[in-house]
């Protein structure tokens, strides 16, 4: 039995969990702040006094007292996607006629209509009803582990009574929210900073964004973060719909934003999103769209995902606000492709929650077709309220002496004459040694989602660049030749300098795919540098492919192949890639994929409870076997690997004929 401190400490944490509940996640708390702050100080003195019965879930953990020194990187148990956009009602309507295309026409489909919060998406994970970790979206497929700093902050759960949901199982599973901050307590954060002679923040969503990263947890503590959640993840049971799930998150005690609406029909979806675009102002949140999804989860297992975003799912985006400016200067920017692109210089003004005083224009067509000159007073807005742009011209306030803005014949950065691919908007500057290309392909290939250098950010490439200690990425893997030079430079030193040589150096487990993506290769983004890697398996396969070979890999088209094969016909590329080699750099996939492919073309459903690993780790072996792991069970389903009170998967492969085997058979197979 337990002891009377035992028992004293269990009921203070109950009754303190049920008090942050009702102030944090309902807004509507039953007892002063005073008589919290008792009931809390009486915990913490019983903890005191008994330290061995301080548990991780307790209320007076919220806090480290630890700084996060790294964030540790999480894979996903399932890519947190991002959504495709719609603007207006037509769209809409396509966006259900793809959904039938794939379900059939005759198909009933009903929604959940969601305000789409403009916050930090994150991932958090329980096991036995316990907060275990929590993480950032990152590139969709890896995070960064923020569990420390999630902690702080109190609408988000440490504990939840699984138990009394007997439905389902619950012993793992995985709620995916946004991190956000209201109007008023952001403001009161900046008037708070402005006091102090701090830097105060551009926008809501940014102030939050870096929150969630900082290495104090007692900082992040006194900033005013909030959740909403909206998504529920478990691979030991089988969910009915969406709404079901949110109505089961807030019977769990999470919080769940409460203007959500089930709908019957498109045409409720549209009513709801038409209603919320002239709402929103009422809010005490920033929002820029609503998202909807179908609510069957077993339609949306049906409809799958494609590359970056569910089919099942999308976003309806709400019109930008707008404000006016004045053009100060336009300025001819050279990216890592060498492409100019032009740049307004703005009178600064302040829009949709950050103040603005750049914005893009496209290029010197959309400049012609707009008339856009300096001196100009303009409209501008936030397309999908984040890259500003201009949308007209306000002519009748343009001065006498207004002059049409000009292409320049010449690379603004190094001078070389200008050059216009056909059928191509853009002009080029074709200099591969011009700076600007330099710098921006550098900062591109020590980015995170690439080689993710830790310490060679834009300003330092720029720096050694201009110091002629960069001239190609090979370059990076030799700064440590000069180390006395870099210790010597302003705001540098010992330390500085080998925190930059460590960031070097750990770029080097980075994967063939993460490498063949830093090359910056035109047209091949994450997801195709993925593809490549895993269909050719090393860099030597795929500088011999030809643009057929390349263009027969799934939903990769012939400018990608074209592009490739341009790249690698270049004898400069070809030295980048031997020289790039020799620094110990990966350009193949590691053995373990291409030498044990007994799984090779095979597909896997994982459907109920597993005793000797988690899904996770039987997921992670299928796939390194060569294998894939799908959502749903179809006929095109090889094995669905099937483990304690697996459910409708299991009854729908019976019915299908598909091959079911179970744990046993699963390590036989793995054996021999």
């Amino acid at each position: 039995m337990k002891n009377d401190a035992a028992v004293k400490i269990d009921n203070l944490k109950k009754e303190i969990n049920e008090h942050n509940y009702n102030y944090y996640v309902l807004n509507d708390p039953k007892i002063s702040d005073y008589e919290y702050d008792q009931l809390y100080n009486n915990l913490v003195k019983l903890e005191e006094e008994n330290p061995k019965l301080i548990t991780d879930d307790s209320p007076t953990q919220r806090v480290g007292s630890d700084l996060t020194k790294e964030f540790k990187s999480v894979q996903h148990s399932r890519p947190m996607l991002s959504l495709s956009n719609t603007y207006n009602e037509d769209e809409l309507k396509d966006f259900e006629k793809r959904l039938k295309n794939i379900l059939g026409d005759d198909a009933q489909i009903e929604y959940v209509a969601e305000l789409k919060i403009d916050g930090v998406s994150i991932s958090l994970k329980y096991v036995k009803g316990k907060l275990a970790q929590a993480a950032t979206r990152g590139d969709g497929t890896t995070g960064e582990e923020i569990t420390v700093n999630a902690k702080t902050i109190h609408a988000i759960p440490l504990k939840v009574d699984v138990a009394s949901q007997e439905k389902y199982d619950l012993s793992e599973f995985e709620v995916r929210g946004e991190v956000f901050m209201e109007f008023t307590a952001f403001e009161k954060l900046n008037k708070e900073r402005e006091a102090l002679g701090e830097k105060i923040f551009a926008n809501p969503r940014n102030s939050s964004a870096g929150t969630l990263k900082m290495q104090d947890p007692k900082i992040v503590a006194k900033r005013p973060l909030d959740i909403f959640v909206y998504y529920l993840i478990s691979n030991n049971t089988d969910f009915v719909s969406q709404t079901d799930n949110l109505e089961l998150l807030k019977q769990l005690g999470f919080k769940v934003n409460i203007n959500y609406e089930y709908c019957k029909s498109i045409e409720e979806v549209i009513d709801f999103c038409n209603h919320w675009e002239e709402k929103r102002h009422e809010l005490r949140y920033e929002i820029d769209g609503v998202v909807i999804k179908v609510n069957s989860i077993a339609q949306q297992n049906e409809l799958g995902n494609v590359a970056k975003s569910p089919r099942w799912a999308t976003a309806f985006k709400f019109k930008a606000k707008q404000a006016e400016t004045i053009i100060n200067e336009i300025r001819w920017q050279v990216g890592r492709t060498g492409a100019l692109t032009p740049v307004a210089e703005l009178e600064s003004v302040f829009l949709a929650g950050s103040t603005i005083s750049r914005a893009t224009l496209h290029n010197i067509d959309e400049i012609r077709r707009k008339d856009i000159r300096v001196g100009d007073t303009v409209k501008i807005e936030k397309g999908g309220d984040v890259i500003p742009k201009v949308v007209e011209v306000i002519k009748e306030r343009r001065g006498e002496n207004s002059k049409e803005t000009e292409l320049p014949d010449k690379c603004p950065v190094c001078g070389t004459e200008v050059f216009k691919p056909e059928n191509e908007v853009l002009y080029y500057c074709v200099n591969n040694q011009c700076p600007a290309i330099l710098k921006a392909s550098l900062q591109h290939f020590a980015a995170r989602g690439a080689m993710d250098i830790e310490g060679l950010g834009e300003s330092i490439i720029n720096l050694f660049v201009d110091e002629g200690l960069l001239k190609s990425f090979s370059d990076i893997y030799s700064l440590k030749e000069h180390r006395e030079k870099l210790v010597d430079f302003e705001k540098f030193g010992e330390r500085k300098v080998q925190n930059l040589f460590d960031g070097i150096e750990k770029s080097k487990e980075k994967e063939f795919a993460k490498v063949l993506f830093a090359l910056g290769i035109r047209y091949v983004g994450s997801g195709v540098a993925s593809k490549l890697a895993e269909h050719f398996s090393n860099i030597e396969n795929l500088m011999n492919a030809n643009e057929e070979e390349i263009s027969s890999i799934h939903e990769i088209g012939p400018s990608v192949s074209k592009s490739v094969v341009d790249f690698f016909s270049s004898d400069q590329n070809k030295e980048l890639i031997n020289s790039l080699k020799n620094t110990g750099l990966k350009f193949e996939v590691a053995e373990k994929k291409i030498s044990r492919n007994i799984f090779d073309g095979k597909s896997f459903v994982l459907t109920g409870t597993l005793s000797a690993m988690t899904r996770d780790e039987a997921k992670d072996k299928i796939i390194s076997f060569g294998g894939k792991v799908v959502s749903s069970v179809s006929k095109n389903t090889d094995y669905v690997f099937a483990g304690e009170k697996a459910g409708s998967k299991l009854k729908k492969a019976e019915q299908l004929g598909i091959k079911i085997i179970n744990e046993e058979d699963f390590q036989k197979m793995i054996s021999e």
